[in-house]
């Protein structure tokens, strides 16, 4: 026996995925975040793809994912994906010394970091807004 399936925890219109333990600080992944905020998911594919920073790559598979698994385990349309979140953690922190002159010495902190992108079907939105905006009338 298998213990019983937990309720969704968002809207039947997004999905999700998570990359944990990517070898940057948070503070860098969060500018590559920052370029597909609320964007189509296929624009921010093509940016992340021609992006010149080493951590793109990874956020790139992140969004992919997201994308698949709207597609296969919620059946939401790809093309009109995009983008509704993207946001950044922080993760451990490896700590090492560098020795210094004079006996002494430094510390180095090599920190990760995870990111959670979430993709939102836009279409199914916009009946929603054009139904209320009936009813109002």
């Amino acid at each position: 026996m298998g213990k019983p399936k937990g309720e969704r925890r968002l809207p039947e219109n997004e999905a999700k995925a998570v990359t944990r333990n990517l070898r940057i600080s948070p503070q860098k992944l969060n500018l590559v975040a920052a370029m597909i905020r609320g964007k189509k998911v296929q624009t921010a594919l093509t940016e992340l793809e021609f992006s010149r920073k080493r951590i793109a790559g990874d956020v790139r598979k992140c969004l992919m994912s997201a994308v698949a698994n709207a597609e296969n385990n919620h059946g939401l349309d790809v093309d009109d994906l995009i983008v509704s979140e993207a946001w950044v953690g922080k993760n451990l922190v490896m700590k090492r010394f560098h020795a210094r002159g004079r006996g002494r010495s430094s510390s180095i902190t090599k920190p990760f970091a995870e990111i959670t992108v979430v993709v939102r079907e836009a279409a199914a939105a916009a009946p929603a807004a054009e139904k209320s905006a009936e009813e109002a009338n």
